[in-house]
């Protein structure tokens, strides 16, 4: 019976190499981060949920809305950023803001809020910033790359 297994081997010597390698940079976009859009998403999936997470849905009713609200944009837009990346990223900036004002939101939407409301946004919205900043940051290394 004749040997008709290839050696595994490296692929530079293939003729469709080149053709190959600007497909798979083509579909990935020279997206970096890749690994942000799960945390951004579960980001926003606990801020939704945190007004029944921490129970203050029913003494602070304004901020429990605003945190639903908040939440589902935030969750929306890692699924914007993982379905079209090329148009969304644009937004990473909105996801910057949106973090400053969840840490603010407590003191402007409550009314009179305690310290687990108040640390809850904090933590929040720094994650929120800072995932916001490190989309901001690669958007622009691969606007440079391009």
């Amino acid at each position: 019976m004749a040997d008709v297994s290839h050696p595994r081997g490296d692929l530079a010597g293939h003729p469709d190499a080149s053709e190959m390698q600007a497909r798979y940079d083509r579909v990935l976009g020279g997206r970096d981060v890749v690994l942000v859009d799960g945390p951004v998403l579960l980001v926003g999936l606990y801020c939704a949920v945190s007004p029944w997470i921490l129970h203050f849905a029913g003494a602070q009713s304004a901020l429990m809305v605003h945190n639903l609200i908040l939440g589902v944009a935030i969750a929306l837009m890692a699924v914007g950023f993982t379905v079209a990346p090329d148009r969304m990223y644009g937004l990473s900036g909105a996801m910057c803001a949106i973090g400053v004002w969840m840490i603010i939101s407590p003191w402007i939407v409550g009314s009179s809020p305690d310290a687990g409301v108040i640390w809850n946004n904090i933590v929040i919205g720094a994650l929120t910033f800072l995932l916001g900043a490190m989309c901001v940051a690669a958007a622009s290394k691969s606007r440079r790359a391009t």
